[in-house]
């Protein structure tokens, strides 16, 4: 099942939405109120689910984040050995890294990237993001508390990154957050659409037509599983949250490659779906 957050001009809403039809089915109620009995038994989500109203022709909507205003958007950092050895020539942390991103940053399936002024390094980062729909995080099978999966692209500022004082470290509010730059979406699929345990997707990023990552969230050095728990333990999750699981090598920090303004990218995730954003022209500080 795929669950988008729609607007027609108005006020946003959840759907259920049919690719094949085209169509956006609106869902009654609040995503608080719904999620955490989908979560619980999405294969039954038609029991979980009550519609409002006719379906609404899906290329007439924009798609917005798939989060709702007030949830926490959580970055597991340094999740991939390729991405860090090839990309920043590091090996592998003892545990996972995790920080928090401004939801402001947020951005639909096909919103422009923002282009901040305070950065020359503007990079790219597909990754698989893991939807929290339970009320309570079930520590000992954290993959029950996973509503679905929906596509990111962690858009990084990397001259800010690495812009921190001496000897504190770097900079990823900075880095990290910037307004309207991150890609979300473009809809939640269920768990139920995968194999049990954590999905092994292929991830690619294309600029311009040009693949510049192609790799699997297989290959994850910590699985949603442990990401979920690891961060749960030191701040509750709760339904609607969004954590995003790392990104592979091939990004701009390793390659040199950065986007540029009227850059097209495109961030798919096999059985999710894709990102199609394109980079704005760059404001004046």
């Amino acid at each position: 099942m795929k669950l988008a957050r729609c607007t027609d001009g108005g006020a946003p809403f959840w759907a259920v939405v049919d690719t094949k039809r085209g169509e956006a089915t609106p869902i009654a109620g609040a995503f608080a109120e719904w999620a955490p009995a989908l979560t619980a038994k999405p294969e039954n989500g038609s029991d979980a689910l009550k519609l409002a109203g006719a379906p609404r022709k899906l290329a007439e909507l924009r798609l917005l984040p798939p989060i709702e205003r007030g949830n926490r958007v959580v970055v597991a950092g340094a999740n991939y050995a390729k991405h860090l050895n090839a990309d920043f020539g590091m090996k592998s942390h003892s545990q996972p890294v995790a920080f928090l991103k401004a939801y402001g940053a947020l951005i639909g399936a096909r919103d422009p990237i923002r282009y901040p002024p305070l950065t020359t390094e503007l990079d790219h980062e597909v990754e698989l993001v893991a939807v929290i729909g339970a009320q309570r995080v079930d520590r000992n099978n954290p993959l029950t508390s996973v509503l679905g999966y929906t596509v990111g692209n962690d858009v990084s500022a990397r001259d800010l990154q690495r812009s921190g004082p001496p000897g504190v470290g770097m900079d990823l509010f900075a880095a990290k957050s910037q307004d309207r730059s991150t890609g979300l979406g473009p809809w939640i699929v269920t768990r139920d659409e995968f194999a049990s345990g954590s999905p092994a997707l292929r991830m690619t990023l294309k600029v311009n037509g040009d693949t510049r990552q192609d790799a699997s969230s297989g290959e994850m050095t910590w699985d949603v599983a442990a990401l979920v728990r690891f961060v749960d333990e030191r701040s509750s999750f709760e339904a609607g949250d969004v954590l995003f699981t790392g990104s592979p090598e091939g990004t701009g920090q390793g390659t040199g490659r950065f986007l540029n303004p009227g850059d097209v990218v495109e961030a798919s995730i096999e059985g999710i779906g894709a990102l199609r954003n394109v980079v704005s022209v760059k404001e004046s500080a």
